[in-house]
């Protein structure tokens, strides 16, 4: 049986009944499993992870994506964590008996739909449509704020939808990709500048690991915390463990503690193996052990 799987990230971390009016619309229509609600309110962001059949992923999320764009208001939004829209990035994920060429039509037509929404559209990663497209962190940069400007420049005309700012969704960033590890790390310390200095350590385009992107931020709810957020592209290269003790060696030079950790969204199980062979030293462990 195909399975697609869908992380829909849209900009509202706070406001539970619009998170449930999105919610709902979702799951008005044909049958699909969803994994995971992930809301943040310091980021005020929430993920949407669900997986199934392709064509009934591709319509829940044209379900979900139409009423986010109808509630939310990107003129009145503020949040730590980077976004160019209402519905900022749409990947889609394979996850079983479905191709890359599969899960690209999908894309192709879920960004369609949005282009007729009115929200300009730019395919990422494997749906990019030139390699300067290929990386979110570059089609995200100048975020809400510096869209219209971009805009402006006939390099970054959108792939769907209008040419013209739309101020109140801003765009929407869809495409096809490797499942990532969503991955924070929170550090005992108040002193933003300390987890930027971390950050330049681990993140791929300041000369850390190939496969992690990442952010430094305030913690809002949680006094005295600061937080690397990263995203992990690819757990095969880059393990978790490896970007955690960089991280914690990086932060101990500062007297800087490690309080905690997040893994946000569904994790791949592949994803954990060698978190477990590396701190349990379980060399000879196999996946084939595991039960539910």
């Amino acid at each position: 049986m195909k399975c697609l799987m869908a992380e829909v990230n849209f900009s509202e971390g706070r406001d539970q009944a619009l998170i449930d009016q999105v919610r709902d619309a979702m799951l008005d229509g044909a049958s699909i499993d969803l994994m995971e609600i992930s809301s943040d309110a310091d980021h005020n962001r929430t993920v949407f992870t669900f997986k199934g059949d392709p064509e009934a992923v591709l319509a829940a999320t044209k379900r979900l994506s139409a009423k986010a764009v109808e509630l939310i208001d990107m003129t009145t939004h503020s949040g730590a964590h980077p976004r160019i829209g209402a519905v900022d990035v749409v990947p889609f994920i394979p996850v079983k008996d479905v191709t890359t060429e599969e899960a690209l039509e999908i894309c192709n037509a879920y960004g369609k739909f949005m282009g007729k929404l009115g929200v300009p559209v730019y395919y990422y990663e494997d749906a990019a449509t030139s390699e300067e497209r290929k990386s979110l962190p570059k089609i995200r940069k100048g975020q809400y704020e510096g869209l219209k400007e971009k805009m402006a420049d006939p390099a970054w005309a959108p792939d769907e939808g209008p040419k013209e700012f739309n101020a109140k969704s801003g765009a929407t960033v869809t495409g096809v990709r490797f499942p990532l590890v969503a991955f924070n790390v929170n550090l005992q310390t108040k002193d933003l500048d300390i987890g930027k200095k971390i950050v330049k350590a681990v993140r791929a385009a300041t000369g850390g690991y190939q496969y992690v992107r990442a952010i430094a931020l305030a913690l809002e709810d949680r006094d005295g915390i600061i937080q690397v957020s990263m995203n992990l592209t690819n757990y095969e290269k880059t393990p978790i463990h490896r970007v955690f003790e960089t991280i914690k060696s990086e932060a101990s030079q500062y007297g800087v503690g490690v309080v905690d950790c997040d893994l946000v969204g569904p994790v791949p199980v592949y994803a954990l193996q060698d978190v477990l062979k590396f701190y349990l030293r379980t060399h000879r462990f196999s996946l084939d052990q595991l039960y539910m």
